[in-house]
């Protein structure tokens, strides 16, 4: 059973998922050195609203969005019941920050991140919460050292919390972000966690503080890193194939995403994790030795 929590306590995560959101993006905003974020204010007309930002066509950044949505209702959409019967019936309020980075340079990984809180809650019953999230990082050129430091700091992270937590939830992202009828992980993985109330809710609440902050630490120095390489056309073509793949998981598979479109979301705001240009090509096979005939290699859980 879950344990009852307050107000104050739900409150306390809003206000800290509204500054996440200010300090990644002014920090991205830094790092890109051109673009600047927009803002979308937005309401949904079933209960709660947003805050949609969106960079475009910066010195790095092709497209990035990092969204804020604080949703609730009576009822909670098939997506989340589906596995948890005993959420139907209850009314729900869903918040969250959520982000992907679609970098311009094809050296420059794409990266996505997330930390949310789901509440439950039904008159005379003690209310459901559990936090989700993680972060991920799908590259198109890997680099060895890259996706080592992406994973240290996702282990550095977890390490104060058990054992245990690193190995669990970066299996769990090489399995949800795993596209089958591919059979190929979406990138290197990362963390991914759902269902996440073991734990006293301040205890949760501090974790998906770390992770949230720790996307930066993770993204920002391979960034730095990639961001200057050259490339030729034959680099950006390869990127832009690749990036279908993101999207076919993101419009096949994503839980976020049906989540948003059938909770009556904001549909800009969902679709901003899409590439702003993407290709597909017709059994398209690398030329052996390759640079791009390597990415194979990667597209596997294992251990970096």
């Amino acid at each position: 059973m879950s344990e009852q929590i307050t107000g104050e306590q739900i409150e306390n995560v809003k206000h800290f998922l509204m500054g996440l959101q200010d300090e990644i993006c002014q920090t991205l905003e830094l790092v890109d050195g051109k673009g600047m974020f927009i803002e979308d204010s937005w309401q949904r007309e079933l209960g709660g609203g947003g805050r949609t930002r969106v960079l475009q066509n910066g010195g790095v950044i092709e497209q990035g969005g990092v969204n804020f949505s604080h949703v609730y209702g009576d009822g909670l959409p098939p997506s989340a019941t589906a596995n948890r019967p005993e959420l139907a019936g209850r009314s729900f309020q869903a918040m969250g920050v959520s982000l992907v980075i679609h970098p311009h340079n094809p050296y420059v990984p794409t990266s996505h991140a997330n930390v949310r809180l789901f509440v439950a809650e039904k008159p005379g019953e003690a209310p459901i919460w559990w936090f989700g999230g993680g972060f991920d990082l799908t590259p198109f050129y890997p680099f060895k050292e890259d996706v080592q430091h992406w994973h240290s700091v996702a282990k550095q992270i977890c390490q104060p919390f058990g054992e245990q937590v690193y190995s669990e939830y970066k299996a769990w992202c090489d399995k949800y972000f795993f596209l089958k009828h591919r059979n190929e992980t979406r990138g290197v993985g990362g963390l991914f966690f759902d269902d996440l109330n073991e734990w006293p809710f301040e205890q949760c609440f501090e974790f998906i503080k770390q992770v949230g902050r720790g996307y930066l630490d993770a993204y920002i120095p391979i960034v730095e890193r990639r961001k200057d390489t050259p490339f030729s056309q034959r680099q950006r073509d390869f990127q832009l194939y690749r990036r279908g793949r993101y999207v076919e998981f993101n419009l096949v598979y994503d839980r976020g995403t049906l989540f948003g479109l059938q909770s009556g979301g904001r549909t800009e705001s969902i679709l901003m994790s899409m590439p702003p240009l993407a290709r597909w090509e017709y059994d398209y096979q690398p030329e052996p030795g390759s640079e791009e005939s390597r990415l194979v290699d990667w597209l596997v859980a294992k251990d970096w």
